[in-house]
């Protein structure tokens, strides 16, 4: 059956940049939007397809620079105007890199590039008013917060951009602020008219709450989601867990844990990374070993970073051969191990002058090449070396990991060639295996002559008759193989082409 081709839209292209994004590959992302938004493409970029670039981008990798590039192309092809969403983007990345006067100096562009004031797209206004607040201007964040949202204000206002203000002043210590734009944010919601709260609305209400030190009030309100028709996911409970957990509430944040199971969600990586930290500030150390290692029987994976988490924590507690044995489960995952990891386990065997060991740890760093061993931590290796008068050890480090670096390449080269060496072979078995059934068929074809040439024989010994014609054996050759002629299954008295016989006479 054929499938009509269907035509990319600009839809389709969003979906497909969210999962190169998805699965961490920004640079794919990036040169995908580029090619459909050349001049001339059928299928013209949206604002979805700079806004997930984007924030993949700022958000997940921190390339602030790329994605200013990125920005100023957006507004160069024509395809796409000044977006509020794209520049808010931006915005709340300088702001996380510290650099609020950029973030003021985007607002402004976009301002210009708009043409009016203020900026009907309230999205940007919390990243606005935290630049200012991160600058020291708290008056000119105020001021800001009343122009956008007082009551004469024409700037519209959905639940993500009201997020962002009650985020704002929950980072700067105004409590007071955030739960008197969070009550109106409740009172004006009213789904499906409007949705001015959700999920988001939530954990940026317990954030406040947090760091102004209320954690039982940051409980209370995620546990009232419900009254709202708003349901917590497991980044909801994560963000409260995390809170708990660094203030050593290890107790108030496993009950979360249980409730979170209760309602049907299932626990992440990050839920049990979270419950170990908060055991080991408590010295509950056996739990939180149990936590983390709990997650491979629940067919959970934690990555790098997690396991670094776990180390750094063992390390803290002086369990420097428990660390180095999660490293040694990491490579047994095919997990490379961060730099962090290493260099921290490093410096702990330097601090306890276990030195063999750590020998042996940057002995791994050289091997692995996903990693770079730094001049400082090879400073720091071989003045312990010297100190201790190990100088002839500093040598034979190197020239041991030179010579398995050798013995990998010679393993490598050998795994290449039994791989060529197969491929040979199974090459010349398919090609032993074709010429095996061109055999077979040629002496069949052979057999088949032979049979036809033998009856035409026979026939002429046994009557004296002559053989029959080309037609007769064609006949008796299509028989045998099943193959019917144009006439066969005519009714008797009846052409091939199906004009009746007329008898003489008649």
């Amino acid at each position: 059956m054929k499938v009509a081709a269907v035509p990319p839209t600009a839809a389709t292209y969003a979906l497909y940049l969210s999962a190169l994004a998805a699965r961490r590959l920004p640079d794919a992302a990036l040169h995908h939007l580029r090619l459909i938004s050349r001049p001339g493409s059928p299928v013209p970029p949206s604002p979805t397809a700079y806004r997930v670039v984007v924030k993949s981008l700022v958000v997940d990798h921190g390339r602030l620079t790329d994605a200013l590039e990125l920005k100023d192309e957006m507004l160069a092809s024509g395809f796409v105007g000044p977006d509020p969403q794209v520049y808010n983007l931006l915005m709340a990345g300088f702001v996380e890199a510290g650099d609020g006067a950029k973030a003021v100096e985007l607002y402004e562009e976009l301002k210009e590039k708009i043409g009016r004031e203020p900026i009907l797209d309230g999205i940007v206004y919390g990243s606005l008013m935290k630049a200012y607040f991160l600058m020291g201007m708290e008056e000119k964040a105020m001021e800001c917060y009343k122009e956008v949202l007082g009551a004469e204000s024409e700037v519209r206002f959905g639940a993500e951009s009201y997020n962002g203000v009650v985020d704002a002043f929950g980072r700067n210590r105004r409590l007071d602020d955030a739960i008197e734009l969070f009550e109106r944010m409740l009172r004006e919601h009213d789904p499906p008219l409007k949705i001015a709260v959700d999920v988001r609305s939530f954990s940026v209400i317990v954030d406040a709450y947090c760091a102004a030190g209320r954690f039982g009030d940051a409980i209370s309100w995620f546990r009232r989601m419900g009254e709202w028709e708003v349901v917590a996911d497991v980044a909801a409970y994560n963000n409260l867990i995390r809170h708990l957990s660094l203030q050593g509430l290890v107790s108030e944040a496993e009950l979360l844990y249980k409730e979170m199971g209760e309602s049907g969600l299932k626990a992440d990586e990050e839920t049990y990374v979270l419950l170990m930290q908060g055991c080991f500030r408590v010295d509950r150390i056996d739990e939180g070993i149990n936590y983390f290692d709990g997650m491979a029987e629940l067919g959970l994976k934690p990555d790098a970073t997690a396991y670094h988490k776990i180390v750094d924590g063992l390390i803290g507690f002086g369990m420097l051969d428990n660390a180095h044995g999660y490293l040694d489960k990491m490579r047994g995952k095919e997990i490379s191990p961060s730099i962090a990891s290493y260099e921290a386990l490093l410096k702990a065997y330097i601090g306890e002058a276990s030195l063999d060991k750590s020998i042996d740890i940057a002995k791994d760093i050289l091997l692995d090449e996903k990693v770079v061993f730094s001049d400082e931590m090879r400073d720091l290796l071989e003045g312990a070396l010297r100190e201790a008068g190990r100088e002839g050890d500093i040598t034979k480090l190197y020239e041991d990991v030179e010579e398995k670096k050798a013995e990998a390449a010679a393993r490598a080269e050998e795994e290449k060639a039994r791989a060529e060496a197969l491929a040979r072979e199974e090459r010349e078995k398919r090609r032993a295996e074709a010429a095996a059934k061109d055999e077979a068929a040629a002496r069949a074809s052979a057999a088949a002559i032979e049979a036809i040439l033998g009856h035409k024989r026979k026939t002429e010994n046994v009557t004296g008759e002559p053989a029959p014609d080309a037609n007769s054996l064609d006949g008796v050759f299509q028989s045998r193989f099943g193959i019917t002629s144009a006439g066969d299954g005519a009714l008797q008295g009846t052409s091939s082409g199906g004009e009746t016989k007329q008898g003489d006479g008649h």
